[in-house]
């Protein structure tokens, strides 16, 4: 009963997003605790406290560029515009187009680049998005960051990572400035 319960559950986010769950149904076939736990990260992707809509999924999508080529990160774009993100901010953050961004947004893109490379300048970054957002938000862009990497990642280790994808935004194919090797 609880695999029927889970696999629909599955289902219904494939359908609702065009993505292909065959992960997350591998860890339901090894053992649906795994993917109870895994749910727990789902949890805390979705957290967002303090800080606007726009730059927590610019935040988000630096962090899925870093690990994917492809279905994780047009995941993270369809997200971001079915919360209404703009797509101009959308494809700017895809593009890495730091000019094209509002102040914000051009902010969360830089301090989750800079934390991503271990570049010097997050600590600056990292100040001025406290000063901005408090401590929530600093918070909410460290986990839209982390967490974003997990399902790309995870995805790679179960053997599911094997296709890379064009990443449209709108109806414009936009070429990601920062991609993993996959």
């Amino acid at each position: 009963m609880l695999k029927w319960f889970l696999n629909r559950k599955l289902d219904a986010f494939e359908r609702k997003y065009s993505y292909d769950m065959g992960y997350a149904r591998d860890l339901l076939d090894a053992d649906p605790a795994a993917l109870i736990a895994f749910g727990k990260v789902v949890g805390l992707a979705g957290y967002r406290k303090g800080v606007p809509r726009d730059p927590w999924f610019a935040a988000g999508i630096a962090g899925v560029l870093a690990e994917d080529c492809g279905p994780c990160t047009q995941l993270g774009v369809d997200k971001a515009a079915a919360a209404g993100v703009p797509p101009e901010v959308v494809r700017a953050v895809v593009a890495g187009d730091v000019d094209a961004m509002p102040d914000d947004v051009a902010l969360a893109y830089r301090f989750a680049r800079a934390s991503l490379d271990r570049d010097p300048q997050a600590d600056a970054l990292r100040d001025e998005v406290v000063r901005r957002w408090g401590p929530r938000g600093l918070v909410s862009l460290a986990f839209a960051v982390t967490t974003a990497r997990m399902f790309p990642t995870l995805k790679s280790a179960l053997g599911h990572a094997k296709s890379c994808t064009r990443i449209r935004v709108a109806d414009e194919f936009v070429r990601p400035a920062t991609a993993g090797a996959h």
